[in-house]
């Protein structure tokens, strides 16, 4: 039993720290590159046929209700999105994939994505494909 107390007040202790270092970070605050917003536009013109595309959490959705009241960007549009050093994703009805912005503002992506996504290091993000029907092997993102 004395053992058993033992254990469990070692977990209790660990845990304990284990919680307070995932705290500190967020309470330091974070540096200030991880804090600047960087122009990233976002080009979907040639996906065919035209539809409606979205980064959740930055743009609005395109699952609205009403397409005809939807304030989501069409694929007609090349917006430039301010958007910090972090993960993304690019949505449309039909394509979705993870994208991230580095800490120089550059974008980064699998390099199985190369046959409908353009822009890897630069701040241009182009999404050519409407569907992943040209990428047929596995997906490593």
């Amino acid at each position: 039993m004395e053992i058993m107390k033992r254990y469990m007040g070692w977990c209790l202790v660990g845990g304990l720290l284990g919680f307070a270092t995932i705290i500190q970070p967020a309470t330091a605050g974070q540096p200030a590159a991880y804090k600047q917003e960087h122009a990233i536009t976002i080009d979907a013109t040639t996906i065919t046929p035209q539809s409606w595309w979205q980064v959740p959490g930055v743009t609005p959705s395109i699952y609205a209700s009403d397409p005809e009241s939807l304030d989501a960007y069409k694929t007609t549009e090349s917006p430039a999105l301010k958007l910090k050093p972090g993960k993304y994703k690019f949505g449309s009805f039909t394509f979705d994939f993870p994208f991230a912005v580095n800490l120089e503002g550059k974008l980064e992506f699998a390099q199985s994505l190369d046959q409908c996504v353009e822009g890897r290091g630069t701040q241009t993000l182009t999404v050519r494909c409407s569907r992943t029907s040209p990428y047929s092997g596995q997906r490593d993102y």
